[in-house]
């Protein structure tokens, strides 16, 4: 990156809109509000609002212990995925220094992790010729705290210069139309304790992986998931299925389970039984979904893009129709105690 000043006194955006004062816009899955995290929880810039200055800003190379402390602080479902790669946005603007972290002396104010996907079919369904893991990637988390709207179509394009250096010639990612909304518990003025609903996301159709000229590749699979309402979050079928089957990583996701509010295993307690009571105890739900929205990017020079062959259908890029892209979050059907 090359030297620059200290940014002026002005260079600072306006307070991030609230989703109060954005409204209804909020609903559509393709509005220009710009989605801003910091410890779980989001704010809202607007797309005109700009103010991006690429010369305040950087992309490198991140440690996963970097990379996952600011990804499970910051992202809603507060896990990490199975990276392989990791790059973080870093910035010379003290004022945006919400994490705190610094890296090469800048702050960090964004990550994106490209990841290994629970199946290489994810990654050969895109891209056949390629080799998955070593020559594809999913991007598995792409989180930015408080930075100018328009900042994430930038590192994007960075993020893919880096991977495309270090071999990869093609990433699949997905945009998941499903809103999500969570409890959250506070006080009020009387100090009476009030459960509100909040919305996490109103759901998404990839408008920022269109403006990085992604290929729309239609959909993913219909699939029926573990929803907890409560907190927005689905429940990885590979997570579950390692407290099922005591395979490596149990003991966390049983833990995982634990804090959300389940109870601890007994001692001597069957897993699978244990399992089908904590999803219980929860309150998880089975809730139908109907695929996420796909996309590809093949990766390297000119050539090799033009080379590289996707044979996932391309399909026109999808756009905010709330009615047919958002399904319900009315379960599909109960939680079935002989499901675990």
């Amino acid at each position: 990156m090359r030297k620059h000043e200290q940014p002026h006194a002005g260079a600072r955006m306006p307070d991030t809109t609230s989703p109060a004062r954005a409204g209804s816009q909020l609903a559509s899955p393709s509005s220009e509000f710009c989605q801003r995290w910091a410890d779980g929880r989001h704010t809202w810039r607007h797309a005109s609002q700009g103010g991006f200055d690429a010369d305040l800003y950087d992309v490198v190379p991140l440690d996963e212990s970097v990379a996952r402390a600011f990804v499970t602080r910051h992202h809603y479902s507060g896990t990490y995925p199975a990276g392989r790669l990791a790059y973080g946005l870093t910035t010379l603007d003290e004022t945006l220094n919400v994490d705190g972290t610094l890296v090469n002396g800048q702050a960090l104010v964004g990550v994106a992790v490209l990841s290994v996907p629970m199946t290489a079919s994810v990654l050969t369904n895109v891209f056949p010729d390629l080799e998955p893991y070593a020559q594809t990637l999913e991007l598995g988390r792409f989180v930015l705290t408080d930075t100018p709207a328009n900042a994430e179509s930038w590192m994007l394009g960075q993020v893919w210069q880096h991977a495309a250096d270090a071999g990869i010639r093609g990433i699949v990612s997905f945009a998941d139309p499903m809103a999500r909304h969570r409890e959250v518990l506070e006080v009020d003025d009387d100090g009476n304790a009030v459960r509100r609903i909040e919305q996490l996301t109103p759901g998404h159709v990839g408008v920022i992986y269109q403006a990085t000229n992604g290929i729309a590749c239609g959909r993913s699979t219909a699939r029926t998931l573990n929803y907890l309402p409560s907190r927005g979050l689905v429940l990885s079928e590979r997570t579950l299925s390692k407290i099922r089957t005591q395979d490596s990583g149990s003991d966390a996701a049983e833990k995982s389970l634990v804090a959300m509010g389940a109870t601890v295993r007994r001692a001597g307690q069957e897993p699978r039984e244990w399992l089908r009571d904590a999803l219980a105890e929860l309150g998880v739900a089975k809730v139908r979904h109907p695929g996420n929205f796909r996309y590809a990017w093949p990766l390297g020079s000119r050539r090799d893009r033009a080379r590289t062959r996707i044979t996932a259908t391309r399909t026109p890029y999808p756009k905010a129709d709330t009615a047919r892209i958002i399904p319900t979050l009315r379960p599909a059907a109960p939680l079935e105690r002989t499901a675990a």
